[in-house]
């Protein structure tokens, strides 16, 4: 018996220190916010709101990103346990010199995650994943929001057209 318990607390404690590796190491963009305004009012908790992120492309120097989305408030916003709508908005500029990494101009990181929030307690997540138009020189962000058993067509995309930088 005590071996056994000894041995769900060790895999218990490999699980947690894989996914503190795994989040230490991702290559993920981490959002700062920008502002909000306030969409509908609630007598309790905080009100509706869209909120304004800006992040810049992990892999990508130069290229940043705004995203607008909805965000749920009252009570169960504020406890963390409301689920937000999936409407959202991107808008990517180039603010520097682009030099595109190897791996991102051979299509190799084509719809690769720049970008991930979770808008639920559980199983649902805005994402915004990159693709590269060779033929083009751009690169285009896409923002959608999924869930584990049923995603949203709701979308949004933007791009950025790779220009030299003065």
């Amino acid at each position: 018996m005590q071996y056994q318990v000894n041995t769900k607390k060790q895999n218990t404690l490999n699980v947690v220190l894989t996914l503190s590796l795994v989040l230490l190491t991702s290559s993920i963009a981490v959002a700062d916010q920008i502002g909000s305004v306030s969409t509908k009012f609630k007598m309790l908790g905080a009100n509706d709101k869209i909120v304004i992120e800006a992040f810049d492309d992990p892999d990508v120097a130069g290229a940043t990103c705004y995203l607008s989305r909805a965000k749920t408030g009252g009570v169960s916003g504020v406890v963390g346990i409301a689920e937000d709508t999936s409407d959202a908005s991107i808008a990517c500029r180039q603010i520097g010199p682009i030099s595109l990494p190897e791996k991102v101009k051979n299509g190799q990181e084509d719809g690769k995650e720049v970008f991930k929030k979770s808008t639920s307690l559980l199983f649902k997540s805005l994402q915004v994943v990159r693709f590269y138009d060779a033929k083009r020189n751009v690169l285009v962000y896409l923002t959608y929001s999924d869930r584990i058993i049923e995603g949203s067509p709701k979308n949004s995309i933007s791009i950025i057209p790779i220009t030299p930088w003065h």
